[in-house]
Formats: structure tokens, sequence, C-alpha cells
């Protein structure tokens, strides 16, 4: 056996008690879901046309892609007349690799009907509250020598209170200078979920992607993130079902994507051509990567998986 070999076997050694807790906190959430009613589906893996968005990038499988997120198919399924549906399932994003990021990851996405993101909101603290619990972790994680209060009720604040709180500018200037993500990276999200879970809500329409915008204020999205430890866990919204105004928005997207010269997607017609038999819900994706990334108290990515694509 080479000295190469050698080391990827000690690393394997060294991270069997993360790989075990991982398979309990999986086992939990299904656990959690079935208990609820959810009917757990799978859809493929590989897609003819993901959803166009600015900043994510999907692998090339012969003709079609890799999925980006299950979103799509899940939300297919929801006009085809199925309730509510989770799903945990790989998916693959380029250009994603770093700490806290894996080109091929884990994600959990669930739809709950007749929903809104302040119910799904609840939702998601509830069964994070009760897959902790499950888990071992009952009142509290300790993640980087600092407690995280688990009780609820979680703390919930705006993208505007946000910035003004932690980064004294306003969105509309961040936007203006095409700094948004950047400030919300670098100043905002370091100060999210120290001490306690926060949920971050009310982003810019600019930023809705496919969630609705308020009805009594247009330019703010029914979208929220949440975060614990400053780690980015997962990303709601209440669901977009006109088709038109979500054809509008790929097409931005993709004339985003073409000054970029990043490869554009053929639309998903299927699913603009279904959206608008979707029922009112409210959808959520959640990284299981990060999520066993604060229980296992490692802010390495690679501590969580079993391979890492150096590994193979």
């Amino acid at each position: 056996m080479n000295e190469a070999n050698l080391d990827d076997n000690f690393h394997l050694a060294r991270k069997k008690y993360f790989l075990e807790l991982r398979a309990r906190l999986i086992q939990n959430i299904r656990q959690y879901f079935i208990n609820h009613n959810y009917l757990e589906v799978e859809t493929p893996l590989r897609i003819p046309a993901p959803a166009p968005e600015e900043h994510i990038e999907a692998f090339p499988s012969a003709d079609w892609f890799l999925q980006t997120s299950p979103e799509l198919c899940m939300k297919r399924l929801l006009a085809a007349g199925y309730g509510n549906i989770f799903q945990i399932s790989h998916c693959f994003r380029q250009g994603e690799r770093g700490k806290k990021h894996l080109p091929e990851f884990t994600m959990l996405e669930w739809y709950t009907l007749e929903s809104d993101y302040f119910g799904l909101m609840n939702q998601c603290q509830d069964m994070l509250c009760a897959v902790f619990r499950e888990t071992g972790y009952k009142h509290q994680i300790l993640f980087q020598n600092k407690k995280i209060d688990m009780s609820p009720p979680w703390e919930k604040i705006t993208v505007i209170d946000a910035f003004a709180r932690f980064a004294h500018t306003d969105c509309e200037s961040a936007i203006a200078a095409d700094k948004f993500d950047e400030i919300l990276v670098e100043k905002i999200e370091p100060c999210l979920g120290v001490e306690r879970p926060v949920f971050l809500y009310d982003y810019p329409a600019k930023y809705a992607a496919l969630a609705r915008t308020k009805k009594d204020d247009p330019q703010i999205a029914e979208r929220f993130e949440l975060y614990i430890g400053s780690l980015e866990i997962a990303n709601g919204f209440s669901e977009l079902t006109r088709a038109a105004e979500q054809r509008k928005r790929f097409g931005d997207a993709q004339k985003a994507r073409a000054a970029k010269n990043w490869l554009l997607y053929p639309l998903p017609e299927k699913f603009l051509s279904e959206l608008e038999k979707m029922p009112a819900a409210a959808g959520i994706a959640l990284g299981i990567d990060r999520l066993v990334m604060l229980l296992a108290d490692t802010q390495c990515i690679d501590d969580v998986v079993a391979f890492t694509p150096e590994t193979l």
C-alpha cells in the first residue's frame, strides 16, 4: 500500500464518528417527515434544463445537466396533485469548492401546501429542534467554542434591518454599487446566528429567484435564509406560481449569465407550462452537510463527507 493510500485510510478512519453522526441525523430527519405525513420522493439527478440562475452553474452531462436542486421536478409533482413532499438528494454545482462548499453535496428539500414563508420558518424551527433533540442535542450546540441556544422562538431580522445594523448601509446603495452579496458575506453573515439561530428574511425582489413577491410591496420577496453559527443552513420562500413572471425572471437570469460568458441553458418549458397548476405552497432547501458541520463542531465540510473530489 503506497503512502497516499495510507493517508486516505487515516482520514477515513478519523472521520468515522462524524459519518455515524451524519447517519443518525439523516435518519431522524427522514423520520420527522414520515411522522408528519410527508411523502418521500425521488426525482432524477440528470435533467434536460435546470433553472437559469445568475450565480449557480450546472455541470453538463452529455446534452443534459446534473441537477443543481430538485426544485423544478418537485414542483411539477405538486402541480400534478401531490400533497406535502420531501426529498434528500445529491445536487451538483460548478465552481463551488471551499471549506464550506463541495461541487457535489446533499440537500434536504421539502414543500408544504397552503403555507407561506412565515409558516415555513416556524416549521423549519420545529423540525430542527425535534431532529437535534433526537440526535442528542437538546438545548444547545457548542460550535467553535461558542454555545448556541437552540430554544425557540428563534430570532427573525429583515434584510433591510441587517444591513443597517451590521453593515451600516442600506440595501439600495449596496445593490446600486453591485456589492449586495459582498457586504452580506463579509459584514453581515459573521454576525448571524452566533448566540441563537436567526432567520434573515424579506429579500429585495432582485434576489427573489423563484420566490413570490409581497402583495403590498412588490419590491420585497417572501424569502428567508436560516443562519446558525454564522453558517447559512437553509433557503426558503413562498412559491411563485405565475408562469409569465417566472419566465421573465429566467430571461433576466439568462442575460446576466450571458454577460459572464456562462453556458445558456434551454428554458425548462415543461416546468413553466405546469407552474400555473401548482397550488399555494412554501418550499425550502436545507444543506445536510452544513448541518452535520454544526453538530460535529467543524468548520471544514470535508470532515463530514466520506469522500471529497480530491480523494477519489
